[in-house]
């Protein structure tokens, strides 16, 4: 990769050079499938990680959201980095540190090792998400073409949360869970080898927030470690109260930042739109129950009921599998209907799915669990869609990429979450399916509520906001 490049090489260029449109999109979609991979593989093989490298639940709890919090922390920043030095060189730096911390997963001799090279992938996926889109936005310059591109590059996506759950079930049952992160070294080499047929992005004026980078990580941090913790040994505890002080302080200063300085990472201006706050609490909700429930699920099918990895991971295959189809379906409701009918339809679909859940016990049939769970993952396919629309339709168009990256934040921060308040909700509880019945039910009550909160919108729900 030269440094000369970016002055020379423009948007049209791309899409006509060595690598071609195609081994742009190929990278771009390679990326996104890995960065999407990642968040779901880990959690069938959790019980296997605990008897290899003990830890108890909140052990557990941090091999998923290490990777999630620093991905949903750094992402706003991510992109001002991209556009900044290049859309290919964060791409391919990005995709070298997830390699290697991938590596270092698949290695690592401890728990304390793992996890703080789960951290380092999460940072990396947070470079490497704005950039894979760049890269695809920059390779297609034609409006139409580009519009294609995207849609394929979204299936990497949804490709990666179907197989997640069944290939680290296999995985972890054939071969050790410790393959579920080597899997990821060929397909980054896939991904570097079309990286270098693809010339340098050029590189635009873009300034970082550093206090506002700082804050978000330490808010996020403190947090997502004060629920886990105080579910594992007492919210009475003085580090756990230590940690939720230091979030509640980051919280404000973060805010403050946004607020006062010239150039931040978040513009709370977005937030004067009632359209734009309700899209990001619902993306939120959403993201808590899908991933709060693989989680959770994961935990219930192999330690109470004794299935092994592979069997945990073909019980998500009927939830998984139609979420590509869904999305499609969602798009052209969203254009009949407006996107409050498919964003309402799939958050009470997802509702109906979680109630019925509380239903299950330690003798159901395993495939009745696995039937009742396809609500949930039809009822996010059916939402993301139009919410999405909805979002970018509220806001002007020279902060699309802005909202998205919002949105994108609030998701992930809701799974984080989600998993952190469920595995205080299961450790605190009388028996593990008292705790599981306890998170079901609070997503539950969650999708209600924002379920209502999307009705109360108006019924154009377009509300631009000026920033």
């Amino acid at each position: 990769m030269t440094t000369s490049a970016p002055r020379t090489h423009t948007a049209s260029s791309l899409s006509d050079a060595r690598g071609g449109s195609s081994v742009v999109l190929g990278a771009a979609l390679l990326g996104f499938f890995l960065i999407s991979l990642d968040a779901l593989i880990v959690t069938v093989a959790l019980p296997d990680i605990g008897r290899s490298l003990g830890g108890g639940m909140s052990g557990l709890q941090w091999v998923v959201d290490g990777y999630t919090l620093m991905f949903a922390a750094l992402m706003l920043s991510a992109g001002a980095l991209s556009d900044r030095i290049g859309a290919r060189r964060a791409f391919g730096g990005g995709l070298v540190l997830f390699a290697l911390a991938s590596a270092a997963c698949g290695l690592a001799p401890g728990l304390g090792v793992l996890l703080a090279a789960r951290l380092v992938q999460g940072a990396a996926a947070a470079v490497m998400m704005p950039a894979s889109l760049a890269l695809v936005r920059q390779g297609f310059p034609d409006q139409a073409k580009r519009a294609r591109a995207i849609a394929i590059w979204t299936v990497g996506g949804a490709v990666a949360v179907a197989a997640g759950p069944v290939l680290g079930g296999a995985l972890t049952a054939s071969v050790g869970w410790r393959w579920i992160f080597f899997v990821n070294l060929p397909a980054s080499l896939l991904a570097l080898a079309l990286l270098t047929r693809v010339p340098a992005s050029p590189r635009l004026p873009s300034r970082l927030d550093a206090i506002g980078q700082v804050t978000a990580v330490a808010a996020m941090g403190g947090l997502t470690y004060g629920v886990i913790e105080g579910g594992a040994e007492g919210f009475d505890r003085s580090a756990v109260v230590a940690s939720l002080l230091v979030a509640a302080a980051a919280a404000a200063t973060f805010v403050a930042a946004q607020a006062k300085g010239a150039h931040p990472m978040l513009p709370l201006p977005l937030f004067r739109s009632r359209v734009v706050a309700v899209s990001l609490v619902v993306g939120f909700m959403l993201n808590a129950a899908y991933y709060g429930g693989v989680f959770v699920f994961s935990l219930y099918l192999q330690q109470e009921r004794g299935e092994s990895a592979l069997h945990a991971g073909l019980m998500f295959i009927p939830m998984t599998a139609l979420v590509a189809v869904v999305n499609l379906a969602s798009a052209k409701l969203a254009g009949r209907f407006g996107p409050r009918v498919p964003m309402v339809a799939g958050q009470l679909v997802g509702t109906a799915g979680l109630v019925a859940l509380t239903a299950v016990g330690a003798n159901t049939d395993v495939w009745v669990v696995a039937l009742l769970m396809v609500p949930v993952g039809l009822g996010g396919a059916l939402a993301v869609p139009a919410l999405t629309a909805m979002l970018l339709d509220a806001v002007p168009a020279d902060r699309a990429g802005t909202a998205g990256a919002v949105l994108n934040t609030a998701r992930q921060v809701g799974g984080a979450i989600a998993v952190a308040v469920y595995g205080a909700l299961l450790a605190g509880a009388a028996t593990f399916l008292a705790g599981m019945r306890w998170s079901v039910l609070l997503a539950a009550a969650g999708l209600i509520a924002t379920a209502g909160a999307t009705l109360a919108l108006p019924r154009a729900a377009r509300q631009v906001t000026k920033v």
